[in-house]
């Protein structure tokens, strides 16, 4: 691993360079399928007759799963290691994709798509590998290129699928389109697992001491951490009551009752999970050795919910914004809306090198002053703006978005090294729930509206970073054998 500041992404015989490779791509992969039906929005209304209100719960259905996915998979990455876990998810991925495209009603339709956020968890797990293979001087910008680079596979399906769809030809061009996609991302999944390894030769792959729960450091930090597992489940149930409400009606009020007594019964199983892991602690303390402060990841958690939250509502909605505002076509639209994600490519990566040059604080609080201005521009937008401008200024505020993600997981690998992929998946999860908040916000009211939403809700980001501790000196790891290792991050 190496130790120096500098990171040359062109040199492709350094193990950790390959790896972030490797891991991009798989990343990249599953935001691609992730994504693949907001370019195609047009289209698959059309072949199924949908209204507007059908549409917009398949956009937050989409992003559903996904919140209790990440955590998932955060304890199995924690567990079993990265290679393996992308690996078998990346498969899955591609039957699911499938499974979408194979779709012959609304309700299949919906299915699908709630089904497909479980791949949207494919993010948590790259977060640990990069972490596993990059110094603390150096992770910031890795992990900055890593969401980054994958990040734009979302830009990629919708600047390509509408030309790939158009290219097959008929009604049904839009099914192959996705299968073949869906086929790239299973192949993906047997390479990933061939090419990569969980950490560089001879290093250690640090395991919680237990999982079903993130560990925590004090009584007070316990209870901080039920706080903040609540809208985990909350955004669950507001996302049924969506689906039973009138105009979708995909599941009655009886069922939105039972979901709503499942979700609390598992909000129950899941404090008792926090409590078996943390019963030691509340009882002996935790040794200064071991201590971490959560209020760190709980501030993360809030940036993450607004930073990525507001991407993946605003990617879901931006193709259909231009065709109805620009009286656009869905390729040039899809094409068009592609800029607010095509700024992954530069500003996640360079969030994360700007957090780790100048500071962590710092930083997220310059960012998210950018983007409450940039949501404010956006919301401004209308038929009479001048088509170019209206891109360009959603560009302005994806950079701003795109660089606050970078520094917020510029900053989760170095809380606590044995727990970093349960604590990606929790924050990762409260982007997904940022989401749902805010397209379930979008369903109700005008785009103009919508953006004016986010940016009020980033002067919130903006006041919970004063209270940012900056990480120093080194993280403490206990070897297997007893021994402990020293991990400097400052």
């Amino acid at each position: 691993m190496s130790s120096t500041s500098q990171l040359n992404v062109l040199k492709f015989r350094d193990p950790a360079i390959r790896t972030l490779h490797f891991t991009w791509f798989a990343f990249f992969l599953t935001f691609f399928l992730w994504f693949n039906h907001a370019p195609l929005g047009s289209v698959i209304s059309e072949t199924f007759q949908l209204t507007k209100t059908q549409w917009k719960s398949l956009l937050i259905l989409n992003v559903a799963l996904t919140i209790p996915a990440r955590i998932v998979i955060g304890m199995l990455v924690d567990r079993f290691g990265p290679r393996l876990t992308f690996s078998l998810l990346l498969m899955s991925a591609g039957v699911l994709c499938s499974f979408f495209a194979l779709a012959q009603s609304f309700e299949q339709l919906a299915l699908a798509r709630f089904l497909m956020g479980f791949v949207g968890a494919g993010f948590v797990i790259g977060i640990r590998m990069v972490g596993e293979w990059f110094p603390a001087k150096q992770v910031g910008l890795a992990e900055g290129i890593y969401g980054g680079w994958g990040n734009f596979g979302s830009a990629a399906a919708a600047m390509t699928l509408p030309s790939l769809a158009l290219a097959f030809g008929g009604e049904n061009g839009w099914r192959y389109a996705m299968l073949l996609t869906g086929a790239m991302a299973s192949c993906y999944g047997i390479v990933y697992y061939i090419s990569v390894r969980n950490t560089p030769k001879g290093a250690t792959y640090f395991k919680p001491k237990k999982s079903g729960g993130l560990e925590v450091s004090t009584r007070g930090d316990f209870y901080f951490l039920i706080f903040m597992t609540l809208p985990l489940y909350g955004a669950l149930a507001l996302l049924a009551w969506k689906l039973s409400a009138s105009g979708v009606q995909l599941i009655s009020q009886g069922a939105f009752y039972s979901a709503c007594i499942g979700l609390f019964l598992l909000l129950i199983f899941q404090i008792s999970q926090i409590y078996r892991v943390n019963k030691d602690m509340l009882k002996n303390g935790t040794p200064e050795l071991h201590r971490y402060p959560f209020r760190q990841v709980a501030i993360l958690n809030v940036n993450y919910f607004i930073t990525f939250g507001s991407e993946l509502a605003v990617v879901s909605m931006l193709p259909m914004f231009f065709i109805e505002v620009f009286k656009l076509s869905p390729i040039t639209a899809g094409l068009l809306a592609a800029g607010f994600a095509f700024m992954n490519l530069v500003a996640r990566p360079t969030g994360g090198m700007l957090s780790d040059k100048f500071g962590r604080r710092k930083t997220m609080l310059i960012f998210m002053a950018g983007l409450a201005v940039g949501y404010l521009g956006m919301s401004q937008i209308g038929s009479s703006w001048f088509l170019p401008a209206a891109v360009i200024m959603t560009m302005i505020c994806s950079f701003f978005v795109q660089c606050g993600e970078g520094a917020v997981f510029a900053m989760v690998p170095l809380i606590q090294r044995r727990m970093t992929g349960q604590i990606a998946g929790m924050t990762g999860a409260y982007g997904n729930v940022g989401a749902v908040i805010f397209l379930t916000i979008y369903s109700f009211v005008d785009a103009s509206t919508f953006f004016m939403v986010i940016a009020s809700s980033s002067v919130v980001g903006f006041t919970v970073s004063c209270f940012l501790t900056e990480p120093k000196g080194h993280i403490t790891e206990v070897m297997p054998d007893g021994t402990v290792e020293l991990i400097e991050i400052s």
